[in-house]
C-alpha cells in the first residue's frame, strides 16, 4: 500500500488534537498487534521447518539402515548362488540321467514340468544352504 507524502495527510502528522491522538494510538496498538502475530507465525514456521529437517534426518538413517541390510542380502544371495552352481559343476559330470539334448537352463526351467522329477531322482545334498 502506498503512502503519499502529502502534509495534509493527518496520519504521518502529529497532531495535538484528541482525535488525531486516539488514532495515533489506535494506529500503534495495531502495529503491535501484527507484529506479535507476525513474530508468532514466524515461530510457527521454524518450528514446522526444524521438525521437518529432523524427520527428513530419521528417514535417511532409516533408509541407510535398509540400504545396508539389502546389501548384506545382495552379498549373502551371490555367495549362496556361487555355491550351488559350483555344486551343479561339480555334479554334472557324475550325472547320467540327462538326456544330451537337454540344456541346463531347460532342465532349471521353473517353467519346465520335467525339472521337479529330476530333482527327485537326484539327490543332490545341499545341506550347507537348507533353512
Amino acid at each position: 500500500m502506498a503512502h503519499s507524502s502529502d502534509s495534509n495527510d493527518s496520519s504521518y502528522t502529529k497532531s495535538p488534537s484528541p482525535t488525531g491522538s486516539r488514532r495515533g494510538s489506535s494506529d500503534n496498538v495495531k502495529k503491535v498487534m501484527r507484529r506479535e502475530k507476525n513474530r508468532i507465525a514466524a515461530q510457527k514456521s521454524r518450528m514446522r521447518q526444524t521438525q521437518k529437517a529432523d524427520s527428513l534426518h530419521l528417514e535417511s538413517e532409516n533408509l541407510e539402515k535398509e540400504n545396508a541390510a539389502l546389501r548384506k542380502e545382495v552379498k549373502k544371495l551371490k555367495e549362496e548362488a556361487k555355491y550351488l552352481s559350483s555344486v551343479l559343476t561339480t555334479h554334472e559330470p557324475l550325472c547320467t540321467g540327462l538326456p544330451p539334448q537337454m540344456t541346463p537352463d531347460l532342465i532349471y526351467s521353473p517353467h519346465h514340468h520335467g525339472s521337479n522329477v529330476f530333482h527327485q531322482q537326484h539327490s543332490i545334498a545341499v545341506s550347507h544352504y537348507q533353512h
